[in-house]
């Protein structure tokens, strides 16, 4: 699974300093590139010391991350709903599987007084409102056209028509009130049906909440009333982040890091703590390959059976799959080797409907 998050928000709340965090890249983060400004791309190897664990005991020829596409978008000035987002940076939006809004909670004399104060409650609302005005128009839309359409559908392709334009007249009224869709109860066949749109709001949103070096050990005052407005809707979530800190700490050699990290209280790296809240908002989970050949990390969604997670690795796979040898990756480890886990009984056959859990390690036996 190929995963993808934008890092978005106003201007001046530290995106492209919090997306070089991430990917190691050194994009420029002097200016506001502005409404049509060209979107910063890079990719950032999933942390997972499971995998450096397995590698250090098989030693492969090859260690593979899993990985995250970030996408670094900047809006426009205007706050003004419907005029925030051009439509090549929309089109930018819903080519992700989860949005990341960065919202500044910091002062900075540097930061226009056209941007206003710092709020960030307020900045949060101010996105989700462009994000919701965004789909609504495409429900509008969809909706004129969809009705002439039926006039004429028969058979599967009426169906399927009708169970589309049953969702859009549920998800306009909601838009109307402010609701994202993520608060509709979606069915499988309904998600199926409007996969194509890539509505905004449907998609997880996790609010990077950009804070001042002196609230970082106590942030609860500054989070407290972002997490109440989050958690009235379904799939959003709040997290911390100090991008200035961050910053410094990146510069330091990896043992000196941790210790300055401990010492102010941050467990993890930015980029730990976001993948595992975006992990967690788009209900995935890992699962590993291992061998002298490659040892490697593949993204699942929660629940995958066996025969799913074989398809992960390749489509042959999950057509062929015959069983899979399955074992915990910290049992394999105090095994000491695939051969031992083997005598000890710990290598279990499990069939196509295996549910996978997370950390499982898996050799695939298939037949095509």
């Amino acid at each position: 699974m190929n995963l993808s998050s934008t890092i978005t928000g106003l201007p001046y709340v530290g995106k492209t300093t919090l997306f070089n965090l991430l990917t190691g890249a050194h994009a420029s983060t002097g200016a506001f590139a502005g409404a049509e400004g060209e979107t910063n791309i890079g990719v950032a190897k999933v942390p997972d010391e499971r995998v450096d664990k397995l590698s250090a005991l098989f030693k492969p020829k090859k260690t593979t991350f899993a990985e995250i596409t970030y996408r670094d978008l900047g809006l426009a000035k205007s706050a003004t709903p419907g005029e925030g987002i051009s439509p090549k940076k929309l089109g930018d939006l819903r080519n992700s599987d989860a949005l990341i809004h960065v919202v500044r909670a910091f002062s900075d004399p540097t930061v226009p007084h056209s941007l206003g104060s710092v709020d960030a409650l307020r900045d949060m609302a101010t996105l989700d409102l462009e994000l919701l005005f965004s789909d609504h128009a495409i429900v509008e839309k969809r909706l004129d056209s969809i009705e002439r359409e039926l006039r004429s559908a028969k058979g599967p392709d009426r169906e399927t028509k009708e169970r589309e334009l049953a969702f859009l007249q549920r998800a306009k009224p909601a838009l109307e009130n402010e609701t994202p869709l993520r608060d509709l109860d979606v069915d499988p066949e309904e998600q199926r049906v409007i996969r194509g749109f890539r509505f905004l709001t449907l998609m997880p949103q996790l609010v990077l909440v950009n804070m001042d070096e002196g609230d970082v050990a106590t942030p609860d005052a500054v989070l407290a009333p972002l997490r109440a407005a989050a958690t009235a809707h379904r799939g959003t979530a709040v997290i911390p982040v100090c991008a200035k800190i961050e910053s410094e700490i990146a510069e330091l050699p990896p043992d000196e890091a941790a210790a300055f990290r401990a010492e102010l209280g941050l467990a993890e790296a930015p980029l730990e703590r976001i993948v595992h809240a975006t992990y967690e908002l788009l209900g995935l989970t890992s699962f590993f390959t291992a061998g002298e050949d490659e040892v490697r990390a593949w993204t699942i969604v929660k629940g995958a059976n066996a025969q799913q997670a074989a398809g992960a690795i390749h489509s042959d796979l999950e057509r062929g799959f015959i069983r899979g040898e399955v074992i915990r990756w910290d049992e394999l480890l105090k095994a000491g080797s695939e051969a031992n886990a083997r005598k000890q009984g710990l290598l279990r056959t499990e069939g196509k409907t295996y549910p996978m859990a997370d950390g499982d390690v898996m050799n695939v036996l298939f037949n095509v």
